[in-house]
Parts: C-alpha cells; structure tokens; sequence
C-alpha cells in the first residue's frame, strides 16, 4: 500500500451501464459491509452497548469528519475512542482541556537545543495533536482562543507554527467530549466550531442488562485485548471509496432542503420552526448528510444512497448546528424535539 500521505488514486467508477461497473459497485459494497461486520466484533470484545454510538463513530471516521460527544462522566467515551483507534491501528493522543491550557501545548513550541558542533538553535517540538486521532477531553473548559487552535488543525489538516506550516499525519480526526452537567467555568464552542464536527453524538446510560455485562466484564481477571483489523492506508482508501459512491440528484435536493428547512425565516421554512429556532443549519450540513448517507449505505451494503440514509444521518447532523431560542426552552422543546419534526414533515412533503 502507499504511504498515508501519498495516497493511491484508484480508477473512477465506470459510468456507463456495464459489467465492469456492476463489478467494481459490488467489490465496493463488499468491502466496507465486510469491514462492518469485522469493526463491529472486535470492538465489542471490550465496548458493551452503545450500538449507535459506535455506529455513528465509524460512519464519521469512514467519511473522514470529526466528532463531538456528549454524555456524563463514565460512560467509556475515552475507551470508545482508543479502542476505534486500535481497530485501525492508529495513534491515539489524549489532551485534557483545562482553563490553563494554551494553545502552544496543543500544537508544539519552539525550543532552544544545543548544536553537536556548538551554538544553539531554535528547533520545533511537536505537540500531541500530531497524530491520528486526538481525544479533546472536556473541550468546553478551555478558553476561546486554546479551543481556536483546533480550527485549523480541523479544517486545514496542518499546523502553523513560528511562520511554517506543519502537515499533520493522515487520516486526521478530532473527537471531543463534552460534560453536559457540570456547566460552571466552561467556555461553549461558537457556532464556527462546532460546525467544523460532522457529527454530534449523545452518549446515554447502558440499559441495565448493558451495565451487567460491563461490571462483569470489567472485574474479570483477565481483559479482552483488541487486534487491528485496518491501517491508516486502508481508511484512507475507505475515504475515497465513500465519496465515489453514487447519488441521485433528487436525494442531493432533499439533503438541501432537510438543512435549509431549518433555517427560520427562510422560504418554505415551517411555522414551528419559525417560533422555536433563532439559528438553523449551514451548507456543510447538507454535504455531511450526504457524506454520511453515502457510508451508511455502503455499511449496509447498498451502492445507492436514499432518503431513509440521509434521515438516519439528520439528528448527530443537526443536533449542534439548530439553535433553539427562549421560547422553545419555556415550552420544553428540545433540538431532538425539532430535527424529529423537520424529519417527520420531509418524508411527508
């Protein structure tokens, strides 16, 4: 295989309605229902519950986009995370936010080194957000400006530092936690942030029979121990083989007009909408709703994206860009509460 960085462009799919094409669609298909099933069993050597959780992760790293994931404390958020990253044989890197955080000790500093042959000179030590996947804990405690060090790194896939630009290792992917209860001394993403996460993923309690299983499971003498099954290389492919998948353009539409219906005061918005939501979802919204459809057919083994794809992908989409107001708080109406009735009026319209 080629090197992470100098990935291998495989041939377009075949347009026309040939054998080659019907080929190369299943081969596709084959391959990530395949790795589907294989992720899905290694992972629950040591991940009990949690199924759309996990399915959610994967679908966000098959694609190549960043994860937020809310959930209270102790609910193996960071185990979820490393383990994905041993499945694919990825680094793993943890930086706890904390209000002292800097952004230098995200991205690296310059340090003054001795010379073998005398003199000194200023060389770059890199920090932990060089490698595959970076675990942002509690990234809401931070300040404003350590939490824009991200943005970059996010969106550009490179680090700039004392005037050079560092390229970051690839596959690159950021998932931070957020603890929804304890809301003192944190500092909420802005809106242009939060946007930069394809998905917004709750982290829930285990039914009880769940938490049996882990309790057991954990108090065992002996731990499970995950093989990887992937490499950086093979997740790279699965990025391209994703974005290859094809896509009827009236599916593309009601991607657009699920995110655009969202928007209060624009044209063919709803009422509730209107009345509940001060904020709505941006163009990248309706790009991850595709992308996310195109992996979660591939998952399950289809070459074709449909609507019931894109309404699977709504509600981690949507969760963190629709910004309900005062008037739907007063009335106990959630964003979960807002993206089911958008959906619901979609599959009717």
């Amino acid at each position: 295989m080629s090197s992470p960085d100098t990935p291998s462009s495989p041939p377009p799919i075949p347009t026309s309605d040939t054998p080659a094409a019907h080929q190369q669609e299943k081969d596709m298909v084959d391959m990530l229902k395949n790795a589907h099933s294989a992720i899905d069993a290694e992972v629950s050597k040591v991940i009990v519950g949690q199924k759309d959780v996990i399915e959610q992760m994967l679908i966000a790293m098959l694609s190549g986009g960043h994860c937020l994931l809310t959930g209270a404390p102790g609910l193996a958020k960071t185990l979820l995370v490393s383990t994905l990253g041993k499945v694919f044989d990825l680094s793993f890197r943890r930086i706890q936010f904390t209000p002292d955080l800097m952004p230098s000790d995200i991205t690296g500093t310059e340090i003054l080194e001795e010379k073998p042959g005398g003199g000194r000179e200023l060389t770059f030590s890199k920090g932990p957000i060089f490698a595959n996947i970076i675990l942002a804990d509690e990234i809401n405690r931070t300040p404003p400006k350590t939490q824009a060090a991200l943005l970059e790194a996010m969106q550009e896939k490179q680090v700039t530092a004392a005037g050079t630009t560092f390229e970051l290792e690839k596959p690159f992917f950021v998932l931070a936690t957020q603890n929804p209860i304890e809301m003192e001394g944190t500092y909420p993403l802005p809106e242009a942030q939060l946007d930069r996460f394809m998905f917004n993923i709750h982290v829930d309690y285990l039914s009880e029979d769940d938490e049996v299983s882990v309790v057991l499971q954990t108090t065992a003498p002996e731990q499970e121990t995950v093989e990887p099954l992937f490499s950086a290389e093979d997740l790279l492919k699965c990025h391209d083989v994703v974005r290859r998948v094809p896509i009827a353009e009236d599916v593309v539409r009601y991607a657009v007009r699920l995110a655009a219906h969202s928007r209060p005061g624009s044209e063919g918005t709803d009422d509730f909408i209107n009345e509940w939501v001060s904020w709505g979802a941006g163009t990248r919204a309706a790009q991850y709703l595709v992308l996310g459809g195109k992996t979660r057919a591939l998952l399950e083994g289809r070459a074709h994206v449909t609507r019931d794809d894109i309404d699977a992908m709504a509600l981690p989409v949507l969760r963190h860009r629709v910004l309900v107001n005062y008037r739907a708080e007063a009335e106990g109406i959630t964003v979960e509460n807002v993206v089911e009735k958008l959906t619901d009026l979609a599959k009717k319209a």
